[in-house]
């Protein structure tokens, strides 16, 4: 990642600060709970998340480091888990959503992947993306394993929407090949383990809290 793109030592030192705030901010709201569903609880959790989320990623960008916790989805968000008790298999489901908001950064990189590792058969110095955002995915995701590219979308001409994964339980291993066709037709929400979602609705929320917080002390 160039210099320019990477968080100043001071924005991440911000964002800690901002986790350590959300975690006390979570807490009080635990400790005046006024009962199981309270909607104070569950505006918080999703304020730590945000919060959280922002931490890491700024840590990554600017240390090369990363957190050793995940924060978890709201347990409202699936169904009563209605798989086997004691799984013999699991299946790890992976969904991270991008926009291509610079193509021609997308593009650019693409080819200078390409030129580092020309085919035999390519003449030299022909065309390999050219004008393709569709090309240039194709180069940028078989250089790449996905979470390289999630550490590193800005580089890339993307910028990140919602993502998910789900841990499902399973009875039995599939067999070799046996799901390839439809990798994704027997996701049950039902036999789901845990899940971790990354929203920028999380964002939103914080943002709507503080605001709020605002308006109380103005008024």
């Amino acid at each position: 990642m160039s210099d320019a793109a990477q968080p100043t030592a001071a924005e991440v030192r911000a964002a800690a600060e901002a986790v350590k705030a959300a975690l006390d901010r979570h807490l009080e709201a635990v400790e005046r709970r006024t009962g199981e569903d309270d909607p104070a609880v569950y505006d918080a959790f999703n304020a730590l998340a945000a919060a959280a989320e922002a931490y890491d990623e700024r840590l990554y960008d600017r240390y090369d480091e990363v957190t050793p916790f995940e924060i978890p989805g709201a347990d409202d968000s699936l169904p009563p888990y209605a798989g086997p008790e004691e799984p013999s298999a699991l299946s790890v489901l992976i969904r991270r959503d991008y926009a291509v908001v610079e193509p021609q950064r997308l593009l650019s990189q693409a080819q200078r992947i390409a030129d580092l590792d020309p085919e035999d058969d390519r003449p030299e110095n022909a065309p390999v993306v050219g004008m393709s955002v569709h090309a240039a995915l194709g180069v940028l995701f078989g250089e790449y394993e996905p979470d390289e590219i999630a550490s590193r979308h800005k580089e890339f001409g993307l910028e990140e929407g919602d993502s998910t994964l789900w841990v499902s339980a399973s009875d039995d291993t599939p067999e070799p090949g046996e799901w390839l066709s439809t990798p994704f037709d027997q996701a049950d929400p039902q036999r789901v383990v845990c899940r971790f979602d990354v929203s920028s609705v999380f964002d939103e929320d914080e943002l709507a809290e503080e605001l709020d917080d605002l308006d109380e002390v103005e008024s």
